[in-house]
């Protein structure tokens, strides 16, 4: 066994190309938090009529559909980032100690309410799906396709890199948990305009 261990080993090394994937405790990790937080935010839009899922607290505060929306865009927006962009870039395994630890950062950061920030242009709502179904239905595939991708690649991850404009540095692998934690910052959003005094009944 363990000559046979070495071997593998020595071959790893030797193949050209060849890329240690992610381990199995980092994508069971990644896809309990995708599972979770698209949980989370399709439990919070369950069942709300049309003036709830339209509401706005103020002009300039989003209502529960523009939120959702948001979401629905991040997400193919983060997962186009780390499949078509972030892959594409030289593997710079060096840069790893340079990211150490930013995935429990990412996961705590994220969600934190009390910092906020504008989004970019491309990611803010326009009511480009025409009923709530057609958005829900956009982000449940969405969802569903980057958790194949964390159950299934044999990418490279942590070897590619590609900075955030606030986290700066972060891996492929910290870019798919930035996904999850990114739609748990916006369903909490939607629960703060859900408990506005005003939200209709």
């Amino acid at each position: 066994m363990k000559r046979l261990v070495v071997l593998f080993a020595l071959l790893s090394a030797a193949i050209p190309g060849f890329a240690e994937t992610l381990t199995q405790g980092e994508r069971e990790r990644a896809m309990s938090e995708l599972h979770a937080t698209r949980k989370q935010f399709l439990d919070q839009v369950a069942g709300l009529s049309e003036a709830q899922w339209n509401f706005k607290p103020a002009p300039e505060v989003w209502s529960v559909a523009e939120c959702a929306e948001h979401i629905a865009l991040s997400e193919d927006r983060l997962y186009e980032l780390v499949t078509e962009r972030l892959m594409k870039t030289p593997a710079e395994p060096d840069k790893k100690a340079e990211v150490k630890g930013k995935d429990q950062v990412i996961l705590e950061k994220v969600v934190d309410r009390s910092q906020k920030f504008q989004a970019p242009e491309m990611l803010r709502p326009t009511h480009q799906w025409p009923t709530q179904q057609a958005l829900l239905d956009h982000f449940k595939e969405s969802r569903n396709r980057t958790i194949a991708y964390v159950e299934n690649t044999q990418d490279d991850l942590r070897a590619h890199f590609v900075p955030h404009p606030v986290l700066q540095l972060l891996d492929g692998y910290q870019w798919i948990l930035l996904i999850s934690a990114h739609s748990h910052r916006h369903t909490l959003q939607i629960e703060e305009v859900k408990g506005n005094p005003n939200f209709p009944k």
